[in-house]
């Protein structure tokens, strides 16, 4: 019979034709392949499968360790810290036959993940041509995942590493590829960007089983976890689940014979026979399963961030996700709180330009705002770089900038503000409200951002904008607000008693102009929780 006739048993049989290839061989992960970059000062996880309790030794820069595999082929061994090095060598495997990586650098590893505005290439963003006619930097380092959704802890895909030239940097990560562009000039040292990245997704596949645990006191996470342990083998309803569909399917290949062989139709396919998570790459942990986990444990230093689109109408939920997702990769990563970095969405749509604002990306960002309470994380704001009429903004090389000002001021210890202002707190004095803020830099300013241009102070008829102002009866108006030292006074004749503030609260502020001097943006903000 045609093979799709059997997708279930088929899966099966492919999957045990692989265990059975790997008999008398070694198999590593796509990560460890010709160009690939080692994180530095870090111990460095080198592992992968051959034939049970057959001893491997990796070797690489006069360092050597060895490892015995377990009885499901898999060994790992921990090579020691190594300082960064731009030197091409060579890593050596060696059991049943000898595998040599070739050119293998050591610097920092960065994974780069989300939708679309992550996924977008140098190619589709600003000064192609330019870009990539510059992009002679052999030490930056990129390799891109396959979309892979998946039921099962996939192990690993296909996929190598590319070295950055004027003929590969049009296909990288735009975003990665500018972030860690910033990065190799300040830090000197090799970048390596591994680019796990769906265009259209929402941040739930991306999420792994471990962080919808973490916060499973909200709603949404008690539905996944109820969902994936009904039909995860590892559990008693699930393994029942799974013996359960692979009966039934016993039972009906038996009536399909018995009908064909008598000239009919074989009956229809029985339902209990497809047992999984989901059928779409939008449904939980699947991503996270065939995309990221395969990367697991490959020594980072961090990770960057750009997703939120597919969320776009949430605001709180989304807050508790991004805590899973962070605090999930983390641990199933164990590699500390390593830093993690996300692009809060930029201003998109029609500017509505009401007070009360709330409207379209209003609230996600102010729940990306929020999430900056995990710790050993950041948020480049871009409200000053989108496009009214794309949700693809092509300025792609500051979105990387921004990202790198966080590494490069809370990673690497630069005397370097990490961003534009970010609420803190509000005061009430005298009929006014004071607006506190950190990472003021070297002061406030009213600016103006052209293109890929700095960003302009604003002196002559400058006027803050984009500040609402409502007492108890919670009524927006716009307020008059101006910098006072380095806190911004908002008030308005008509709200003698003021009792909230909002600053760009909607989804396309046109016109907030509020900077540090380093020419980076204030966040949108809100004191409310109406």
């Amino acid at each position: 019979m045609p093979t799709k006739v059997f997708p279930y048993l088929i899966r099966i049989l492919a999957t045990c034709s692989v265990a059975f290839n790997l008999q008398g061989a070694i198999e590593l992960p796509a990560t460890f392949g010709d160009h690939m970059v080692l994180q530095r000062d870090k111990p460095v996880p080198v592992w992968g499968w051959s034939d049970a309790g057959e001893e491997v030794k990796v070797s690489f820069g006069g360092k050597t360790a060895s490892a015995k595999a377990g009885k499901d082929g898999r060994w790992e061994v921990r090579l020691p810290a190594m300082k960064a090095s731009g030197q091409a060598r060579e890593l050596t495997v060696e059991g049943s036959e000898e595998i040599i990586i070739k050119d293998v650098l050591v610097g920092e590893v960065w994974v780069c993940s989300g939708q679309s505005n992550m996924e977008w290439s140098v190619n589709g963003a600003l000064n192609p041509n330019e870009e990539k006619q510059a992009a002679n930097h052999p030490k930056i380092r990129h390799i891109k995942v396959p979309k892979i959704p998946s039921d099962s802890h996939e192990r690993n895909f296909k996929a190598n590493w590319q070295v950055c030239s004027p003929a590969t940097a049009g296909g990288f990560t735009a975003v990665g590829y500018y972030f860690g562009r910033a990065l190799m000039q300040k830090l000197d040292v090799p970048i390596g960007l591994i680019n796990s990245s769906w265009g259209g997704t929402r941040i739930e596949p991306w999420m792994p089983i471990e962080g919808y645990r973490i916060v499973r006191d909200q709603g949404f996470a008690q539905e996944v976890i109820k969902r994936v342990e009904a039909v995860d083998p590892s559990t008693e309803q699930g393994k029942a689940r799974h013996l359960a569909g692979i009966q039934s399917m016993r039972d009906w290949i038996k009536q399909a014979e018995q009908a064909v062989q008598a000239g009919k139709f074989p009956p229809s396919r029985p339902a209990t026979a497809q047992v999984g998570i989901g059928t779409s790459h939008q449904d939980p942990t699947r991503l996270y399963r065939g995309m990221i986990h395969p990367l697991v444990p490959y020594a980072i230093r961090g990770a960057i961030w750009y997703q939120g689109e597919s969320n776009g109408n949430e605001g709180e939920t989304y807050y508790h996700k991004k805590h899973g997702l962070v605090k999930g990769w983390r641990k199933v990563w164990n590699q500390g709180d390593f830093p993690f970095y996300w692009v809060q969405l930029a201003n998109f749509t029609n500017d509505k330009k009401t007070p009360q604002g709330g409207d379209g990306y209003a609230k996600i960002r102010d729940a990306e705002r929020m999430a900056l309470d995990i710790p050993n994380s950041g948020m480049a704001v871009i409200m000053d770089i989108g496009e009214t009429s794309d949700i693809h903004p092509k300025n792609k090389q500051d979105v990387g900038k921004r990202l790198a000002q966080w590494a490069l001021a809370q990673t690497y210890g630069q005397d370097v503000v990490p961003s534009g202002p970010l609420y803190e707190k509000m005061t009430v004095e005298n009929g006014k409200t004071r607006i506190h803020f950190k990472h003021i830099g070297k002061g406030l300013i009213i600016g103006k951002k052209d293109g890929l241009k700095p960003t302009e102070e604003i002196v002559i008829d400058a006027k803050l904008e984009r500040f609402a102002i409502a007492g108890k009866d919670k009524t927006w108006v716009w307020a008059e607000a101006v910098i006072d030292g380095d806190t911004v006074l908002v008030s308005h004749p008509d709200v003698p008693v003021p009792v909230a503030v909002r600053y760009a609260y909607s989804a396309n502020p046109l016109g907030a102009n509020l900077y540090n001097r380093e020419g980076f943006p204030a966040s949108p903000f809100r004191t409310d929780d109406w």
